[in-house]
Formats: C-alpha cells, structure tokens, sequence
C-alpha cells in the first residue's frame, strides 16, 4: 500500500489511518510543517561544533539530517565530506558510490522540497566532477522520502544535525499522533513534535557520537520537556549549549527563542556555555573552537557550568555566580509553600463569554456570582476593578448546585446550553456540564491575596486586599503566617527575578513567565524567624513598591553578601538588556 503522495512507501502496511495522516502533512503548507530555515553560517557552526570537519576521515563517518528541508544543512555537509574525501588516497578508494554512499542520510516528509533538494544535491555532486549515473546514485542512497519519526533507518549514526520541526500537537492528526505518542516516550503533556524528534535522533547515536540542533528552548525548562531532560541525563552528555535568542540564525522572524544544544552520547561532565554571539562566519569559528577546544581558555565568551542536566529539573544554563548564589539561597532557606505560602491559579470556565460578563448585567441569584479580577483590572499595579464577574455553579462543599433550586441560574445556563455542553470538560462528564473547567471556592474571594500575571517583562506583583475572585490568566499567593506586603517586597525583587529567570523559559521581548511552577521555587525564611525591625522595612518597601527598597529589604533577608549583590545587579542589567 502506498501514500496518496506520489514517492512515499508504506511503512506501516495496513496502518490506513496513520499512512493518510502522513500524507496529509506531507502535503501541508510551510507554516503547519514548522519548516524554518537556517542560515549557513550558523549551520558551519553546528557542524564545527559536533566535530564534523574536513580534517578528519569522514568518509569513515555517518551522519543524519532528520528534516532535511531545502538543503540548508545537507549540502554544507556535502561540501565538508567532499573536502576530506579529496584526502583519500586513490589506492585505498573503491569507488565515490561505494565510499561515500552510506554515509550520510538525509529525510524529509514534503515531496515537492524532497525533490527540489535532490535537484540541488545531483547539481553539487557534478559540479565537483561526478558522472550524472554516479550523482543519481548517491542522491538516491542519500535522501529518504518520509516522516523521520516512523521511517525504517539502518545502522547507527556519529553524528546528527539540524533544525526539527516546531508543530504543536493540535495541528496533527489524531491516528498520526496516537502512533508518536506509541512510540516515543518523552511526548509528554503538550510537548510540540521536535521533542521526538530529539529522542528518535538521540536513538541513533553511535557511541561517542554528536547530535547539533538548532531549536526552540522551551523544552530545557518547561513541564513537558521533563521526560526529554530525564533521557538526556540519564544516557547522554551536554556537552555545549548556546543561547541564540535575537540573533540572525535563521531566514526568517521566530517566536520561539533558540538555541544551540550539543549532546553526545559519552559520560556526562560539564556543559560548555556561550550566550547570543555575532552571527557572521568569523565570529562563530572562532565561538567554536572555544567550545571544542581541549581546555577552556581565559576568554570570556565561553563558560563551564557543572550539573547541569539532573534528572527532570529545569537546564540551569546561566553564570556559576548566577548558580552558586541560587543555590546557596535554596539550602539556607525553605520553599515559598514550605513558608506557609499557597501559591494558585485562578479559575479557566471553557466559555468565558457565558459565565464571565460584567458583574451586574449576569442574570443569576445573588449569591451564585463573585466578582472577578482579570489582568486588565492590575494593570497600574494597583487593583482597578471594572465590574466583571464571573457565575459560580459550585457549593462551597465544592459540589454543584442542584439547578432545581436556583431558578434564574437554570434558565441562564440553558440559554447558553449549546455552547457550555460543546467543551470538553462538559462532553467527558455530561452529568456536570455546568461546572467550569475549575473548581471556584468562593472564599478565596475574601482572602487577601497577591495576584500576579503569567507573562511580564518584570515581576508585576500586586496586593487584592480580599474583595475579588482571580481569573485563570493570573497567579495567586496568600499567606498565613507572611505579611503580604513584606512578600510583595520580596517578589519585586531581583532576587525574586533572578530564580524566575533562571527556572523559566523566556518569551519575545525578554518576558519572563511567573508560572506556579516557578513561584513554588522561590525560598524565604519562616516569618516567626524575620526580626521586628526588617519586618518593619519590608512592609514598608511593599506598600511603597519602590524597586531599590525591596532590593535592600531583600539583601538583609537572604544575608546577601557584597559579592552575591553584584551579581544579582549583573543579572538584572543583563535581564533588562
């Protein structure tokens, strides 16, 4: 059986489903194949940097391109083995077909870019002297039509290199994702496809050998890169990382940050760190010898950083400084929650255009609506509510009320029926399909509490003295034992800013993400253990929100030393360039 896309061979006989899915995407636009191009001279650069250069036997070698596109990477490949191969000599060849035809494999999902790419490739092979039967053989032993995450590949590779696909999950079918999530073990939560595309690739990693990507960050830090980190520390080395977050890398604007990350399948040791370099070819070969070399030389441009990879927790990539102060800081202190802090979100209906409206205008008895605080509404740092409110079909035992009893909720819900009964929450769980996706506790209400938004350039912490119900875009943090406003200093920080950024992944512009996950993360001391004059002085640095007070109330609290102070301002100047 065959792909309805002229070229492409079954893989799965009788997989019908799964092999229309794969011709399907075959057949997708640029956009929802999460093709981006790079530029060559970054491509040179990953290629010094997983050791493939033409001082070496490479024709001894084997080297894999998983999403081979338009060429960016395989014909500088082609270019550097040709180089070496010049170096052989002639009584040790067997022939350019049969030396050079195992090594290297390049595969790609999309015929017409599959085709134009071996146009390119037979171009080179005859501009450096080939007969056209030679060049058609090796271009067909080379290029492997099909999707890299199910295609058969023999043997094991020294190196792999490339750019993998960003496609989230929703854009590919269900059958096609169902077999990913069979086979690959790191698909986890709402991983996007470069995640097994990073595992496969890892796979097929002959022992000592490389693997040279360039792709988004977000799976070194977030949730759903956690299995991926785990495979990594487990069986591999870290062995460079290079943050190329505002650099020219590619041929065109990304919103993803990315990044350069070298693994290799050797015993782990430290991982060799560079930041943001010039993007033009000089530069970048003299970054690479630095990352390559035998030892670390003075420079500056390049750091060792020791641990990185543990387990599933977040790639702590930043300055030993950075890490030896926020170290320091989580042995001498206990966690935030630890303290006697909650940290929460606030709560996700699945129609906000149905139980969201403003506060007046929602016609349901009195006591089955709270008013509701939205981003919008803490925008000036102080609370500015605008009269939205949000239905709460939740007793405060946290079951749902009986519509029989609330007479004006009931018709309301009913009017809306259609589009409540049409979310998932409501479809999984047809008995409750009034609920929010969240349960609301409507006590939360009156508890003073600090709201904070997800996204932000800079910690955006504001006090809700306990009059409003958070919605799902802000984070929340009450305290038992804390003053809230002594925690507002301290959250305003750049301690504060310096865990963030460590632990979290970046967006456009340099915003940071102050998630749950983060929050729970920062440490403090129990308030029973803060003296009376430094309480004083963070209430009062909170209530003031006055950036340089809530660094000196915060230095005293964590006992900063004049050297960790340095760094964290270094930080924050960096952060803010």
């Amino acid at each position: 059986m065959s792909f309805a896309v002229k070229g492409y061979q079954a893989s799965l006989p009788g997989f019908c489903p799964i092999e229309a899915a794969v011709a399907t995407m075959a057949g997708a636009g640029i956009e929802e194949r999460g093709a981006v191009f790079t530029r060559r001279e970054v491509v040179d650069f990953i290629l010094d940097l997983v050791g493939y250069t033409a001082d070496k036997p490479l024709h001894e070698a084997r080297i894999l391109e998983p999403a081979v596109g338009h060429g960016d990477f395989l014909l500088p490949t082609i270019d550097r083995l040709f180089e070496a191969y010049a170096h052989v000599p002639p009584a040790k060849r067997r022939g350019v077909v049969d030396d050079l035809g195992d090594c290297l494999r390049a595969v790609e999902l999309h015929p017409s870019s599959l085709d134009q790419t071996r146009q390119f490739v037979v171009a080179a092979l005859r501009d450096k002297g080939l007969k056209a039967k030679e060049a058609d053989a090796l271009s067909d032993q080379w290029l492997v039509a099909g999707d890299f995450l199910l295609v058969p590949l023999e043997g094991e590779f020294t190196h792999v290199v490339g750019n993998p696909p960003y496609v989230r999950q929703e854009l590919i079918p269900d059958a096609l994702m169902a077999e990913y999530r069979r086979r690959f073990q790191t698909i986890y939560d709402r991983a996007d496809i470069y995640i097994p595309f990073i595992e496969r690739s890892l796979s097929l990693l002959a022992p000592g050998g490389h693997l040279g990507f360039i792709c988004a960050d977000r799976w070194m830090k977030n949730r759903y890169g956690g299995p991926l980190r785990r495979l990594v520390a487990d069986k591999f080395h870290l062995k460079g990382y290079v943050d190329m977050v505002d650099t020219a890398a590619f041929h065109s604007d990304v919103i993803a940050y990315p990044a350069i990350v070298v693994i290799s399948r050797e015993k782990p040791a430290s991982t060799r760190v560079a930041f943001r370099p010039e993007v033009d070819a000089t530069s970048l070969r003299s970054l690479a010898k630095e990352m390559t070399a035998r030892k670390l030389g003075s420079g500056a441009s390049v750091t060792e950083v020791a641990d990185v990879a543990n387990g599933t927790e977040p790639w702590m990539l930043e300055t030993p400084k950075q890490l030896g102060l926020v170290r320091r800081i989580e042995a001498d202190f206990p966690t935030l929650e630890e303290a006697g802090c909650k940290v929460g979100i606030g709560v996700a209906t699945g129609a906000d255009n149905v139980f969201i409206g403003p506060f007046d205008e929602l016609d349901v008895e009195p006591d089955r609506k709270l008013p509701l605080a939205m981003t919008r509404d803490i925008q000036s740092g102080d609370v500015k509510w605008r009269g939205f409110g949000v239905i709460n079909p939740f007793s405060d035992e946290g079951s749902l009320v009986p519509l029989g009893k609330y007479p004006k909720l009931a018709a309301y819900l009913e009017k809306h029926g259609a589009s409540i009964k049409a979310r998932h929450v409501s479809k999984k769980n047809p008995a409750s399909w009034y609920r929010t996706i969240d349960r609301i506790y409507p006590a939360l209400t009156h508890t003073p509490k600090l709201l904070i938004p997800d996204i932000k350039g800079d910690a955006h912490i504001v006090y809700e003295p306990g009059k409003l119900y958070p919605h799902h875009n802000l984070y929340f943090i009450t305290a038992s034992a804390w003053n809230l406003h002594a925690l507002q200093a301290v959250l305003l920080s750049n301690v504060t800013r310096m865990f963030i950024s460590l632990y979290s992944t970046k967006m456009r512009g340099g915003y940071l993400r102050f998630q749950a996950q983060y929050l729970r993360r920062l440490r403090l001391p129990l308030w029973q253990d803060v003296p009376a004059s430094l309480r004083a002085k963070l209430i009062a640095a909170g209530e003031s929100r006055d950036k340089a007070a809530c660094n000196d109330a915060a230095a005293a609290l964590y006992k900063l030393t004049s050297i960790e102070q340095s760094t964290l301002e270094e930080t924050a100047g960096a952060n803010a360039a």
